[in-house]
């Protein structure tokens, strides 16, 4: 990471005292911030390479959004979140950083009008793979999906699975 980016700033204030913990954090809405520790599994999974074009939905606090701003040079950034009220907060977070843009999410999943991307990640568990993400990816490029208890990853038509987590179920209209 290029610059230490500070979960404390992401989190309401009445849960700061515990931003260092590996624990899933509120952060209003019904929605959460997830433990550090399964979002850096995620992160992992998603092989960021320079020069790549990133969507995450369900971008939440921006928390994530900003760890991916540090992960690789050249990135084009894009988060898409549906409570207009975290829309909003996270732009205001994230204002400084330029290339990330937070759109609130309309009733189609993904971002169409920006896609293909290299990489998509989403942050809440959908009840089924999200196969409409796939018209929104690159050859060659890989999707990191929570789909119930689970973390997929899609890569080149192939699926790996990876059980044992808990996420806030992906939202939509």
């Amino acid at each position: 990471m290029k610059n230490k980016i500070d979960r404390k700033k992401f989190v309401p204030k009445e849960y700061e005292s515990l931003a260092y913990e590996d624990i899933a954090l509120p952060i209003g809405y019904g929605q959460t911030i997830s433990q550090p520790s399964t979002i850096a599994f995620m992160l992992g999974l998603l092989e960021i390479n320079s020069n790549q074009k990133i969507l995450e939905i369900g971008s939440g606090s921006g928390y994530v959004l900003a760890l991916l701003s540090q992960a690789a040079d050249n990135l084009d950034i894009y988060g898409v979140e549906i409570v207009p009220e975290l829309v909003d907060r996270s732009k205001k977070l994230l204002k400084d950083i330029d290339n990330i843009k937070i759109f609130n999410a309309s009733s189609e999943l993904g971002l169409k009008t920006k896609a293909p991307f290299d990489r998509i990640l989403v942050s809440a568990s959908a009840k089924e793979f999200p196969k409409e993400l796939i018209s929104q990816l690159k050859e060659d490029g890989i999707i990191v999906c929570p789909v119930k208890n689970s973390i997929i990853k899609y890569k080149n038509k192939n699926i790996e699975e990876y059980p044992g987590f808990a996420f806030v179920p992906l939202i939509s209209d």
